[in-house]
């Protein structure tokens, strides 16, 4: 299926890990230009470099989301050498494991501002002219946690919260101009932070990594985690030209592993 995003222009953050490198070569496969941003400059040329010997087009900016006053040179960056974002893929980092008691303020404030601030500040300079335009799709990425809180993930299931209705609201602000806002939830996705978050466990637990693997793996219906191209795919979707009647959604990507409705 043609998705219909050919020579739009994407950026994807967190683009040299697995979930969001996974989403920048999807998109860049889809025909669309990609801005590949990460903290890490080798990661970002890493993806970039995938997507080039592919046959595809890509620009490569090392962008540490805490710094919201780099937004706005990044954004014109790409402007310049790309062209205006047509779509938008939110998918920062996750904070360390912790309890949701006993956590400094400054700690809150920290991951506040790269996981929540960031996304609404790089929202405000670049929605206004996919509005402009009559076309735009934002696809924030955060967690199963969101729908059923994870044990040890305080910080996680609480900020990436907030994306949820902010996500939400923005659907209803922006739909009459062409424009749309979903998130997507991962469930367990093979990815390194699925490995860390494992590893974690099993430590504060003395248990091995296999076990707790195989225990996660266990309360999977599919029996088995997910492949950060499976993720890939349904982001795509949601960031196509058909997808134009889906807004304001959550899409799980959890092989059935939430058990609420």
């Amino acid at each position: 299926m043609d998705l219909g995003i050919a020579d739009r222009v994407a950026l994807v953050h967190g683009a040299g890990g697995g979930l969001g490198g996974a989403v920048a070569r999807r998109l860049a496969a889809e025909g669309a230009v990609v801005a590949v941003a990460d903290v890490r400059a080798e990661a970002a040329e890493a993806t970039a470099r995938a997507i080039r010997d592919a046959g595809g087009r890509a620009l490569p900016l090392a962008w540490n989301l805490a710094n919201l006053s780099a937004i706005d040179a990044h954004v014109a960056r790409i402007e310049a050498e790309l062209g205006p974002v047509d779509i938008l893929v939110n998918n920062t980092g996750g904070p360390p494991p912790t309890a949701a008691l006993g956590n400094p303020p400054a700690v809150w404030e920290e991951h506040f501002r790269s996981m929540v601030l960031s996304v609404v500040a790089i929202a405000d300079r670049v929605v206004p002219r996919m509005c402009d335009r009559g076309w735009g799709r934002i696809v924030t990425s955060t967690s199963s946690g969101v729908v059923a809180p994870i044990p040890n993930l305080g910080l996680s299931n609480s900020l990436r919260s907030a994306l949820l209705g902010w996500s939400k609201t923005l659907a209803r602000e922006v739909g009459h101009a062409g424009v749309t806002a979903n998130v997507v939830v991962p469930g367990r996705i093979g990815t390194g932070r699925t490995r860390s978050l494992d590893e974690n466990r099993a430590e504060r637990e003395g248990r091995s990594v296999d076990e707790v693997a195989g225990e996660s793996t266990a309360s999977i219906p599919v029996g088995r985690y997910g492949e950060p191209a499976e993720y890939a795919a349904v982001v795509a979707f949601l960031a196509s030209a058909q997808a134009s009647y889906v807004t304001g959604s959550l899409v799980r990507v959890d092989g059935g592993l939430i058990p609420s409705i």
